[in-house]
């Protein structure tokens, strides 16, 4: 929670929208760079793949971890495995996302490796939650 409030305090202070974005980004950058490796690498190449796949989707930092939200809202998140002690990293979609397929489908995705297979599978997902 205090990671938050320190997020939202910094967003507050920036001038331009452009300004916003622009250290929102080099705040996402800088918060994967202090990942372990595994996570950072994963991380990585999560931002590439929404950068491309949802240009959009504006990255920004959300409770320490990295995010990408629409109109102020996260469409998607990457939780690294160190963050909370787990087993893996996490790929996490919030209500935003327009992820909908009948009565049930997931909201979070765990990633250990990304195959080619997966990229092009997470590219689809994020394209489809950015609407």
């Amino acid at each position: 929670m205090k990671e938050r409030a320190r997020e939202l305090k910094a967003a507050s202070r920036r001038a331009s929208s452009a300004d916003k974005a622009a250290a929102a980004e080099a705040e996402l950058l800088a918060k994967i760079a202090e990942m372990p490796e595994a996570d950072r690498v994963l991380a990585e190449k999560v931002h590439a793949i929404v950068k491309e796949s949802a240009p959009a989707l504006a990255p920004k930092l959300w409770y320490g971890m990295p995010a990408y939200a629409r109109d102020g809202k996260i469409v998607c998140f990457f939780q690294s495995a160190d963050k909370f002690k787990a087993r893996y990293a996490t790929l996490g979609f919030n209500d935003p996302a327009q992820l909908d397929d009948g009565a049930m489908w997931p909201t979070a995705f765990a990633l250990t490796a990304l195959t080619p297979e997966v990229e092009a599978r997470i590219g689809a997902l994020v394209k489809t939650a950015a609407g």
